[in-house]
């Protein structure tokens, strides 16, 4: 049973009775334990709602218009039950890389496959059964992102340090079968499972018809490794030759299905010191979020934004802070409009991780101390653009739990944050 938090008024369900304090027990005679139960058998137009109240059982009838109309109910949490934590012991997790002292949510570990169907969180399928497999193929929950990292069994028990991390691999197969497109993941670590093992995994994960993606991301390393395995980062060759290796089977994988199929994470071109490929090269972008090709979408978002503002009379001084990966992208772009617009003038200034480490490049990760130790005294305009990024999903707090209000007072300026897009970030500038 689950407890129903609220009722929406003048809802179906509050049309038929139903009660905040309820408990929801079945839908058309399926029980309901999670909210993949719950969105999926209220997708009818006739339902018989199970309901306990006070000790009671009662049956609520619902007709709906159409089958996909919402009910109205609400719950004490999205999932309608606890996250299921992660049982791994990655070498690489960054999470165990974090400093101490932080937000408590800071450390959870999810590794959940109803958030990887719901919001594209990556899991490692290590906590699953086959019951649980087989609901995710009868509800068919598509696509599925998942953290391969290698396909060698015993490479894999070794990385996510779990006597199952090997034998969950034959998911792979039993979901490839049963119709559930994937995206996978692989992060890799510097002399575990690049080169050789690279390969064993991409032609492993191009045998199965149903994986529509590969993503080669490299591991995070902070400067918080205490009593952690020991990696090191890739070098300017190093990164260079895992983009050559990928490239080539992307190339014969493009032959074979049409797509690249496997791509590396700007971080790669990066630390290589290489140009981003093309936006042919990225197939519509499926692992976009993972860092794949976002410089190159964000490049062209920009520009062609750029193109159809051909008249601004208004004199503007700003500021954009960002990490050091995406610096040089956004140093470009900026002065592209300042040489489009001369009233225009733009500071561009690239934050340093001390807090993380200087490994630690994103601006999503970059942090209000590190941000106004380093502005502080700087020429900034009339207002500093910051990416949303470097801010919870509240957008009210950093990483470090300074608040936004805080870094203005700090700055002595106004800070706004910009979306994702490339569109975002130039309308931010022009103040449109």
């Amino acid at each position: 049973m689950v407890s129903i938090e609220s009722v929406e008024k003048l809802s179906y369900a509050d049309k038929a009775g139903i009660k905040a304090g309820d408990k929801l027990i079945s839908i058309n005679g399926k029980e309901i334990k999670d909210v993949l139960d719950y969105r999926y058998y209220i997708c009818e137009k006739l339902l018989t709602l199970q309901i306990c109240r006070d000790s009671e059982i009662l049956d609520f009838k619902i007709k709906k218009r159409d089958e996909y109309d919402d009910i109205g109910l609400e719950f004490d949490t999205f999932l309608m039950d606890k996250k299921r934590t992660c049982a791994n012991k990655c070498v690489f997790c960054f999470i165990d890389q974090n400093p101490k002292g932080m937000r408590e949510t800071i450390y959870f570990k999810d590794d959940d496959t109803r958030l990887s169907f719901l919001q594209g969180n990556y899991v490692t399928l290590t906590n699953l059964s086959d019951r649980d497999i087989q609901r995710i193929i009868d509800m068919k929950m598509t696509p599925v992102n998942i953290s391969v990292h290698t396909t060698n069994p015993e490479l894999r028990v070794m990385m996510l340090n779990n006597k199952n991390a090997g034998n969950s691999l034959r998911f792979l197969k039993t979901l490839d079968e049963g119709g559930i497109k994937m995206n996978c993941q692989i992060v890799l670590c510097k002399g575990i499972n690049d080169g050789i093992e690279l390969e064993r995994t991409l032609v492993d994960l191009s045998q199965y018809s149903n994986v529509e993606s590969i993503a080669i991301v490299p591991a995070g390393l902070t400067a918080h490794r205490e009593n952690l395995y020991h990696l090191e980062p890739f070098s300017q060759q190093e990164a260079g030759q895992v983009i050559d290796l990928v490239e080539m089977y992307s190339t014969m994988f493009r032959k074979e299905r049409g797509v690249g199929l496997a791509y590396c994470s700007d971080e790669f071109y990066i630390t290589a010191k290489r140009p981003m490929p093309d936006e042919s090269s990225y197939d519509g972008y499926p692992q976009i979020e993972n860092g794949v090709g976002m410089i190159t979408s964000f490049t062209n978002e920009f520009e062609d934004e750029l193109k159809y503002i051909n008249e601004y009379d208004k004199q503007r001084e700003v500021s954009v802070a960002t990490g050091y990966a995406a610096y040089d992208c956004i140093k470009k772009l900026c002065e592209e409009v300042e040489n489009k617009f001369s009233n225009v003038k733009i500071h561009v200034y690239r934050i340093k991780n001390n807090f993380f480490g200087e490994q630690v490049t994103v601006a999503g990760l970059v942090t209000g101390k590190d941000l106004t130790e380093q502005l502080k005294g700087k020429p900034l305009g009339e207002v500093l653009l910051i990416p949303s990024v470097m801010l919870r999903h509240e957008g009210d707090l950093f990483l470090c739990g300074m608040s936004l209000t805080e870094a203005e007072n700090i700055l002595d300026i106004k800070i706004e944050t910009n979306g994702p897009s490339g569109g975002d970030l130039l309308y931010g500038l022009l103040g449109m």
